[in-house]
């Protein structure tokens, strides 16, 4: 069994910016695991640009900022294995993973990072009646058909959802010459960015329906038509608000899935609220050793958080295999709860520690609210509080506190002005 000191699930910009960290902070003997052929994860296929303005003060594509991140690990020469899947991780830190080249194996790690990212809900899970036709696909998809394949995904398309790929999607087919008919969302409010919703769909005149859903689709061999209709409070369609969109292809853009099977299995208690692993403020999970980073943990917005946040990861795993950070026991820990207003909020725990770093809270607000605050309670008594203009679902919120204000659970609450 071969053994390593960090083990990294996933050579994204999680994993590579968790490794760089690591590294950096003392530890050597490092092994990142990627199953596609190549490092960079979902960014190789982002040929738009946006990212890197946070953490490079520059725009960059996605390619770019990979680059970036790629040119760290083999500076580095920090150990990565390509084509290899990793099919199970144990409570003891032992990964069993397959690869072309030596087959089945088992690695002994001291400390574990998971940060595999997310995947997209297929209609499967928006459980769509109707034929199943060719031409139902997924954002992601249809971005890498035609960003690294070179094929155009269909001629007249519908887009159901507002998550932010599927808005970058829509203003890259009109770029290409696609017609897309409009973009439809569920709910009364975009699950994507301010920005993307001005620069992906206003400034390319393409309509934006709220409170609304495709409820059929037709064709035989090729979707030839959806039906939309208007939903009521309840997400239930309203009777008589039927209209049929003639389309080649219907987009889904209907949110984001951490892709947690190996954080189950290796027995990480897991919460409902972000669909990933409950976390301390060293986003250390419930499995002593084994850390979680990026989109496995929660859905980011953006690829610049996602860096700084695994950066964060890849200090405390090197810190924990050199005996400086103890196991996690969340009884132990200060808990945070979800307070009202407030969803996936992370970390869901608070180490009793002195450490001087100021704590940061990360959650989504559950509606859009207008003049609000951002408070964290304490004993009844607020001792954080952050103003905003709008809050929204698909923009996530941050607030900091000092860490000597927190000796008892803590309730972070959206208030309304």
């Amino acid at each position: 069994m071969r053994q390593v000191d960090i083990l990294i699930v996933g050579g994204g910009s999680a994993g590579m910016a968790a490794a760089a960290a690591a590294h950096e902070h003392g530890a050597k003997d490092i092994l990142i695991l990627e199953r596609s052929d190549r490092l960079g994860g979902i960014l190789c296929q982002c040929i738009h640009n946006g990212f890197g303005l946070h953490r490079y003060q520059e725009e960059l594509t996605g390619p770019e900022y990979a680059r970036r991140n790629i040119d760290v690990i083999r500076e580095r020469k920090i150990p990565y294995s390509l084509n290899t899947f990793v099919l199970d991780i144990t409570p003891e830190k032992v990964a069993t993973i397959m690869d072309p080249e030596h087959g089945l194996q088992k690695i002994q790690a001291k400390a574990i990072i998971l940060a595999m990212g997310c995947r997209e809900r297929p209609r499967g899970a928006l459980m769509i009646p109707g034929t199943r036709p060719a031409g139902v696909i997924t954002a992601g998809a249809a971005q890498k058909y035609l960003n690294l394949e070179g094929y155009l995904p269909g001629k007249r398309v519908v887009i159901l959802g507002s998550g932010d790929i599927g808005l970058i999607m829509a203003r890259q087919f009109v770029m290409e010459g696609i017609q897309v008919q409009e973009v439809v969302e569920l709910m009364p409010y975009s699950s994507g960015l301010t920005r993307n919703i001005s620069q992906c769909l206003n400034d390319f005149n393409i309509p934006l329906r709220f409170s609304s859903t495709v409820i059929e689709i037709k064709g035989q061999k090729r979707v030839s038509s959806v039906v939309v209709a208007q939903v009521d409070a309840d997400r239930r369609p309203i009777p008589g608000t039927e209209r049929e969109i003639a389309c080649d292809t219907l987009l889904i853009s209907a949110g984001l899935i951490p892709e947690n099977e190996l954080s189950k299995a290796a027995g990480v208690r897991m919460t409902p609220s972000t669909k990933g692993a409950v976390v301390d403020d060293h986003l250390q999970t419930s499995v002593p050793g084994i850390f979680a980073c990026g989109n496995v943990l929660h859905v980011h917005d953006l690829v610049d958080n996602v860096s700084m946040e695994s950066e964060a990861v890849g200090r405390n795993a090197a810190r924990y295999v050199s005996g400086q950070l103890a196991d996690s026991e969340f009884a132990a820990c200060i808990p945070v709860v979800e307070g009202r207003g407030v969803g996936g909020l992370v970390p869901q725990y608070i180490c009793r520690t002195e450490e001087p770093e100021p704590l940061k809270l990360m959650f989504r607000p559950r509606g859009v609210y207008q003049n609000a605050a951002i408070c964290v309670l304490a004993d009844g008594s607020c001792v954080a509080r952050k103003k905003s203009l709008v809050l929204t679902p698909g923009e996530m919120c941050e607030i900091e506190l000092d860490r000597k204000m927190v000796t008892d659970a803590i309730q972070v609450c959206v208030e309304i002005q």
